[in-house]
Formats: structure tokens, sequence, C-alpha cells
């Protein structure tokens, strides 16, 4: 699995899952791209990366804006002179019963979490195309497969990533570009502390094996598919759910 020479982009890496997949490509061999809205953050996820004995790159970007991730895969282009792996990871949550959801949150969360992966990819594909090979990983969902109250957005960006990811997969194969999707569960990450203890006792009684799951559970996940070890894989979705799920 090692990912020796390689670069990578992870976006939303300043915190979170993002953070625990930077840190583990970085672990891999990778040099990383730390690309978030707010590179005061992602100091940490620079720090982390460059004590692993690799070098990071701290961008800011906002994925919803496709001349702002057009800049960076330029800037990342000029200092590094390549791009071997995109992980879409950045991406955003708002809440609510669709009777009640604003259709303002209804259009950023699809903006961040459709459009933002839509706007990496396409601005890494010519790069990837260009010296015939290339690792995409997109962060799915479970509510993408399932659903769930309260996240009609949500689970709908998810959806659409799953579909994105098996469609570009097939478009670009004959340029040996992979493309995936890992499907995390609940993660313990700040979102999921911050359920009551009620909550968090009833979610764990759904999954199979008992808790829930750790960033590293999905950072490694992503690292595989990464990796040469998964070369003969794509349009692949691989669900990181402790049983909760079986697809």
């Amino acid at each position: 699995m090692s990912l020796e020479g390689k670069t990578a982009i992870v976006t939303g890496a300043a915190q979170g899952i993002g953070r625990a997949i930077a840190e583990t490509l970085a672990r891999h061999g990778a040099d990383i791209v730390v690309a978030d809205l707010d590179p005061g953050r992602s100091q940490d996820t620079v720090g982390a990366v460059t004590k692993l004995g690799r070098r990071a790159l701290n961008v800011k970007v906002n994925v919803a804006d496709f001349a702002d991730v057009k800049a960076m895969v330029d800037q990342v282009m000029k200092e590094w002179g390549k791009i071997d792996i995109l992980v879409n990871n950045a991406g955003i949550t708002r809440d609510g019963l669709l009777l009640r959801m604003k259709e303002e949150d209804w259009n950023l969360v699809l903006q961040v979490n459709l459009n933002g992966t839509f706007h990496c990819t396409k601005a890494v594909l010519s790069p990837m195309t260009k010296q015939r090979f290339g690792r995409i990983v997109n962060i799915a969902s479970i509510v993408g497969a399932m659903g769930n109250a309260g996240q009609a957005n949500y689970a709908a960006s998810k959806a659409a990533v799953i579909g994105f990811t098996k469609t570009v997969a097939r478009e670009y194969a004959s340029r040996l570009v992979t493309v995936n999707a890992v499907a995390p569960g609940f993660i313990d990450t700040a979102m999921t502390q911050g359920l009551p203890a009620e909550v968090k006792e009833t979610l764990q009684k759904q999954i199979p094996l008992g808790r829930l799951g750790q960033p590293s559970d999905v950072a490694e996940a992503v690292s595989f598919l990464a990796s040469d070890a998964a070369g003969y894989i794509t349009g692949h979705v691989l669900h990181v759910n402790g049983g909760m799920l079986m697809a």
C-alpha cells in the first residue's frame, strides 16, 4: 500500500475525517495538498504531515467555486508538477425536515457536496489523463444509500456522488484513472460527539460491530483505493459502516 512519490489533494482536510485521510496518506508516503476553506484551521494538519517527513501545501479553496478549484490545481502543478490522487472529502450538512428546509440550505449542501466533487474532479482530470495515472476517491455516505430523516439535501448530494463516481469511472478507465467512493457510516467526529448520549446509544445498537467508526477506519479505506493494490478496482463504493448497512 506504499504511496511513496505520490502527490495527493485532500479537500476539507483541516479536521475530522479529512485530517485523518491526509495524515494516513502521508504515513503511506504521499505528499499532501491540505485543501480547506479555512487555511488557519489547516495548520495542525500541515504540521502533522510534515512531522511524518512528507511535504505539505496549505491551500485555501472554496470547492463550490470552479475558478477557485482551478487555481488550486494550477498552483499544485506549478509547484509539484503532478497530481496522482484526489480525495473529495469536503462536505457540509444543513439538516431539517423537508417541509421546513430552506431553499438556500438545500442549494448550499448540493453546491459544496456535489458541485464541489464535480469541480475538483474536472480540474484534475487533465493532468491525470496526460500522465495516464490517477486515483480519485469520493467520500459518499451511508445515508446516500439508505436515506435518513432530516437529511434530504445531504442524502441527495451523497447519492448523486455515488452515481457521479460510477459514470466518471466508466469515462476514464481507458486513461488508467480509477474513480471510487468510500461511504462512511456513523463516525466518531465532532458532529457525532455532540449528540445526546441516548441518541448515540440507539445508533450503536443498529451497528453489528457495536461501535461508531473512527476517522482512521475511513482513512485506511481511502488509502487502499488510492494505492496500486486497488489498481483493478474502479466504479466501486466501499462501505465503511460496521455492518449497519450491508449493500
